[in-house]
């Protein structure tokens, strides 16, 4: 398949003004992508026109390197401990995935506020791409607070507990 400079402008034009959401198109020597609702794709195409650097390879590669942009939200401020808790320690999350205090729904809870842990001893279960990762207490200590719903999301570093250590 060919598709010269002009084909390519009208290509562009009619996605740009139709419904179509992602488009792909194959040929001998170029591979066109285009994903909307992430940027505005007319304003990469009317950069490399405006810049002459304009050849179909070079529009497949844009195209191919932008849909693999990912557009990451701030990174939230570090949790701390309130003041006047400076002898609390953090047990933060090792991986994004999803926090569980049991091992199952309706049986009792690893830890409770007030308890006693040991090291060695499983404090809650991140779930990760289907797999139950047991995370256990990595020193002695006595549960203060517990900062997570059982059952919620958790992003890596995200504080889970608060413990004093013993």
């Amino acid at each position: 398949m060919k598709l010269d400079h002009e084909d390519l402008n009208r290509l562009i034009e009619k996605i740009s003004t139709s419904d179509i959401q992602e488009f792909s198109l194959e040929g001998e020597d170029f591979k066109l992508e285009i994903k909307r609702n992430l940027f505005d794709q007319n304003k990469v195409t009317n950069n490399l026109i405006s810049n002459n650097s304009f050849d179909k390879q070079t529009i497949a590669n844009q195209k191919t390197i932008n849909d693999n942009i990912q557009v990451l939200s701030e990174p939230e401020a570090p949790q701390v401990a309130p003041p006047g808790r400076s002898e609390l320690t953090e047990i933060t999350s090792p991986m994004v995935g999803t926090f569980y205090r049991a091992a199952a729904p309706g049986e009792e809870p690893f830890v409770e506020v007030g308890k006693n842990v040991k090291v060695g001893q499983t404090i809650c279960i991140l779930e990760a791409m289907k797999l139950m990762n047991e995370i256990e207490s990595e020193f002695n200590a006595e549960i203060v607070e517990i900062l997570v719903e059982n059952g919620t999301p958790v992003e890596f570093g995200q504080v889970l507990m608060r413990v004093k250590q013993s």
